[in-house]
């Protein structure tokens, strides 16, 4: 059974693309998690791209795997919970991790 787990995309007054995300990333959807970031780098071209988590509960092993993958064309958008997740996980080191407040 997958954990519930939506996508939103749209843009944003810059020109980037978003990607929002909400309910929890983990192995159950994280297929759908990679296949949702795939779409966003077609879609955004040559436009940055921002990873809105802020609405993420919660995010495994398997959610943050899928997101090396794109971690050089991506800013991270994220909940006071779930920033330390993505320092430890050291994509802070990578790409940049904006608190949502």
């Amino acid at each position: 059974m997958s954990t519930a787990l939506t996508f939103t995309t749209g843009r944003h007054t810059d020109g980037a693309v978003v990607l929002a995300a909400t309910g929890e990333i983990d192995m159950s959807n994280a297929d759908a998690f990679a296949a949702a970031l795939t779409g966003a780098r077609k879609q955004a071209a040559q436009a940055p791209i921002i990873v809105d988590l802020t609405a993420v509960e919660y995010l495994d092993s398997a959610g943050l795997a899928a997101l090396f993958p794109h971690i050089e064309q991506v800013t991270l958008l994220a909940s006071p919970l779930l920033a330390p997740v993505l320092t430890v996980a050291g994509l802070a080191d990578l790409t940049t991790v904006r608190d949502a407040q």
